[in-house]
């Protein structure tokens, strides 16, 4: 399935090149003012059951394509903007936002397609109107700026698969035009040629910036509707990530503790799911998703997310991974692991915690409940162990010996 979907997505870069797929004028707005504007390709790769196999269908998004007033808003206090656009019988694609203040971002993305369309779906075996989400797509740029990315960028969801390209967009804006300062997509950053080096400049190495040493632990916590605790954690975090440098025109690698005094936690809590958010205003916003199999009751940190602003960086940098498989635990414990773990989210993104214990369900009493110890906290507990018994057995086989050598002495004196 996902063979096909990268096949299509090649097919669609190659068609958007050529200019064969036309873009898209969409806006949301409320009286006069726009909010929201987008000028987009995009193309969806479905596929469907027929009688006897599966299809999949290409399907771009076409000029006619139109914002629906209804669906579509400038958000309010408890509601966040979207975007929502419709063409042919029952085919939609939806995009949400949410900000932190100082940085704006994609929070779901959202296809729906009707089955029942045979001209986009001839011999399907359903008639159902299908809607799949996806969040935390990585599209984010800082406020008052255009998100620009005129590359291909597909993105996979369950059946289906979204490839846009020839993309500028904006949320949250303050003017009905898009803002002419551009936060650019990793992509089209890596397509682009270094500036050219002019004969005789020197040029002087940035000096490398010194570890940052050890994050300070901090306490987090997310409250339910009615104000009780329902996640805690306490940890120290550093973040481990690569971005390109303006000053030095390279990638580099640069370590960043969170300090907890400028960090403001929020989240939400769930039947079967959890969600911490560390927001530090203005830097960064850390967000994290722990899941829980209610046949097992064991849960488990499932995804992390990472949006930040680096002055030094060509653009905001954005990392995100929902399929992992950290922090195991069961359901009425809390988890532990004192050491130094690094977990890895991305190529460009690590997160390196330390000291940490969290409990993101069922929390009494604003406590931690008994913790399950990670691995390395219970390795290095045997290490001790295993050093002490060394020891003791080693005093032990110089004490049979010395017994032995001394009975001997004694038998050789004996009278005869």
């Amino acid at each position: 399935m996902r063979l096909s979907h990268a096949v299509a997505a090649l097919i669609i870069a190659w068609f958007a090149d050529f200019g064969y797929i036309q873009a898209v004028t969409l806006d949301v707005k409320e009286g006069n003012t726009t909010c929201i504007k987008a000028e987009l390709s995009a193309t969806f790769s479905i596929t469907y059951n027929t009688s006897s196999s599966t299809q999949t269908v290409q399907v771009p998004l076409p000029d006619s394509t139109a914002v629906d007033a209804g669906s579509s808003s400038c958000g309010t206090g408890d509601s966040p903007p979207w975007l929502v656009a419709v063409f042919g019988s029952g085919q939609a694609l939806g995009l949400s936002f949410s900000t932190n203040g100082s940085l704006y971002s994609v929070a779901n993305l959202t296809l729906q397609y009707n089955l029942s369309d045979a001209s986009i779906f001839p011999g399907a075996n359903s008639s159902d109107v299908v809607t799949m989400v996806l969040p935390s797509v990585g599209i984010w740029a800082t406020i008052n700026t255009t998100y620009r990315c005129m590359s291909p960028s597909t993105f996979e969801v369950d059946e289906a698969a979204v490839t846009f390209s020839d993309m500028r967009l904006e949320a949250y804006m303050t003017g009905n035009d898009l803002s002419p300062t551009e936060s650019v997509c990793m992509a089209d950053q890596a397509s682009t040629t270094a500036p050219p080096t002019t004969a005789g400049t020197t040029t002087t190495a940035a000096p490398t910036p010194s570890p940052p040493g050890t994050p300070e632990r901090g306490t987090y916590s997310v409250n339910n509707l009615n104000g009780t605790v329902c996640l805690l954690a306490q940890m120290g975090l550093q973040l481990n990530v690569s971005y390109f440098s303006l000053s030095q025109n390279k990638t580099i690698q640069e370590l960043v503790n969170l300090t907890p005094n400028l960090t403001r936690s929020s989240g939400s809590c769930e039947a079967s799911s959890a969600s911490l958010v560390l927001t530090q205003e203005g830097s960064s916003t850390l967000n994290f998703t722990f899941t829980l199999n209610t046949t097992s009751n064991k849960y488990h940190l499932s995804g992390i997310t990472l949006l930040a602003n680096f002055p030094d960086a060509t653009a905001p940098f954005s990392a995100s991974n929902t399929s992992l498989d950290y922090q195991r635990s069961t359901l009425g414990r809390s988890y532990m692991c004192n050491a130094e773990q690094t977990l890895v989210v991305a190529k460009t993104f690590s997160l390196n915690t330390f000291r940490l214990q969290v409990q993101p369900f069922e929390v009494t009493t604003n406590q931690f409940a008994t913790a399950e110890e990670c691995q390395m906290d219970q390795d290095q507990m045997l290490i001790p162990i295993i050093v002490g018994a060394a020891l003791a057995g080693l005093v032990l086989i110089v004490l049979i010996a010395y017994l032995i050598g001394r009975r001997r002495s004694h038998a050789g004196y004996q009278t005869i």
